[in-house]
């Protein structure tokens, strides 16, 4: 899932809206940046494969550290805690809601990636495999986008008007499309560079999205 997890993001700003929008995106693809790096430093290991599923080329064979069970909780609670100590008291409701969000990855792709996602170690692998149904699972990743961000639109309003904030859905839901379509990366590296680059791009424009929003 890439689209979908944003879903949660915007669904977690009503919740604590000290958070700003690009923290809360940052968090919720936090443990695809940490799968990036160590993609890139050979630590954790795919191959990509045309066609090995409708909705993914990656076989995503050995990531015990950022998509295990415990990895992505242990993930989630170093990222909230040092995230946390940048907020002023009261800091219990900002760390949870980081936790939560951070943690919503692991639960999301656990609907669509095959059993790939470890539950202790690089054993006992689970998923439901939504991706080898592209009919299904892009339907619903960019469903759980609009959903979340219908919860913001209504629960965090607009100083003038939501005109950029569903362009910013629109432009996401059309990124997603197109992965559909664009032929696979054509080597693992340069597919993690270019995924660190989509998140700090899609996080700095949540950042201006949410500057449009009231206080």
């Amino acid at each position: 899932m890439f689209i979908g997890h944003y879903g949660p993001a915007f669904a977690a700003k009503p919740l604590e809206r000290r958070i700003p929008l690009w923290l809360l995106f940052i968090a919720v693809q936090w443990m695809d940046v940490c799968w990036s790096v160590l993609v890139i430093l050979h630590v954790e290991k795919l191959r990509i494969i045309p066609g090995f599923t409708e909705g993914s080329p990656l076989d995503l064979y050995f990531m015990p550290f950022t998509h295990g069970l415990f990895g992505a909780l242990a993930l989630a609670i170093v990222f909230a805690g040092i995230a946390t100590l940048f907020f002023t008291t009261p800091r219990a409701k900002v760390f949870w809601v980081l936790v939560a969000a951070v943690f919503s990855h692991w639960l999301l792709d656990l609907v669509v990636h095959v059993p790939d996602l470890p539950l202790w170690q690089d054993t006992m692998k689970v998923g439901l495999g939504l991706w080898r149904w592209a009919w299904i699972s892009v339907p619903l990743e960019l469903a759980v986008m609009a959903g979340g961000a219908w919860l913001y639109v209504r629960m965090v309003p607009a100083r003038k008007s939501d005109f950029w904030l569903w362009l910013f859905v629109a432009a996401m839901s059309a990124l997603e499309i197109y992965n559909q379509f664009a032929p696979p990366p054509t080597d693992t590296t340069t597919m993690a560079v270019m995924a660190l680059v989509a998140y700090g791009v899609l996080a700095a424009l949540a950042a201006l999205v949410d500057r449009s929003r009231a206080a």
